[in-house]
């Protein structure tokens, strides 16, 4: 079985930069099938286009735009891909990194799939960050790291409490059909539930409000659809679920202290690199 090694994937990369202990890379995937393999460290895969089936020892699953899988080292796994333009990021970290955080790599076993909205925000962040890439991005990505571990340890402590039987229905009608999700005495009447239980229970089992909730899932959208250079940010703001310009661009402001112009022109702004 082959065993790559720092920084090595199948693909041509984007953007590769080593920092302290860890290593960015943005990927195209260019191999149709890629036969069982391990990596020396764990990593991040965060797929930004295209569609990618993976399978490892004990499950399988098919990615589309928007999936975040965490990898621990040595998960062994192999990808298909489609016929179709696939692009991923990925954040490769080594043991000295977990070292000096004191994380236990072991706590977080295999592979992960990880679908929390509050997550993904964290990553864009990061995928951000490495397109500025100043002096300051180092500590900045640290710190966001440290609390994409400290988010999945808070998700892994309720999913090992005995959650209502709401609370599962409310993820997937938020993962799948969001929409439905429009006003609190509506999503309460699908539920079953009072309103006043609803809004007073929901931080304690998705970490947010429920509104703020909603506007990361369609904002985490909106960043995915931003790859797509035919879309217009008017379409992309529409399709991502806002009800106009105005409302689209104070949300994602108000998450990523930018426009979303912007944010599209700093995460277009590199060119490829072969290996």
């Amino acid at each position: 079985m082959k065993k790559l090694n720092d920084g090595e994937y199948f693909g041509s990369h984007k953007q590769k930069t080593q920092y302290n202990d860890f290593i960015i890379t943005d990927t195209e995937y260019t191999h149709k099938k890629v036969d069982w393999h391990y990596h020396e460290n764990s990593y991040f895969t965060y797929l930004l286009e295209g569609k990618l089936y993976e399978e490892n020892k004990k499950e399988s699953q098919y990615l589309s735009p928007g999936s975040l899988l965490f990898h621990n080292w040595q998960d062994a796994h192999y990808n298909i891909k489609p016929p179709e333009y696939t692009r991923g990021f990925h954040i490769e970290l080594n043991k000295k990194w977990f070292d000096k955080y004191d994380i236990s790599p072991i706590h977080f076993e295999g592979s992960i799939n990880l679908q929390s909205p509050l997550i993904k925000e964290i990553m864009n962040k990061i995928f951000f960050e490495t397109k500025i890439n100043d002096p300051d991005s180092q500590l900045s990505m640290d710190m966001l790291l440290l609390d994409i571990f400290n988010k999945i340890n808070q998700l892994e402590n309720t999913k090992q409490s005995k959650n209502p039987t709401w609370v599962k229905k409310l993820t997937e009608i938020l993962k799948k059909e969001p929409e439905l999700c429009s006003s609190l005495p509506n999503i309460s009447k699908i539920l079953d539930i009072h309103p006043v239980h609803l809004s007073r229970e929901f931080p304690k089992y998705f970490h947010t409000t429920l509104g703020d909730y909603i506007r990361k899932v369609k904002v985490n959208t909106a960043i995915l659809l931003m790859t797509d250079k035919n879309l217009s940010m008017t379409q992309i703001g529409y399709v991502s679920g806002f009800y106009d310009q105005s409302h689209f661009i104070a949300s994602f402001k108000r998450i990523y202290n930018c426009t979303p112009s912007k944010f599209k022109k700093q995460i277009s702004n590199v060119n490829f690199i072969q290996f």
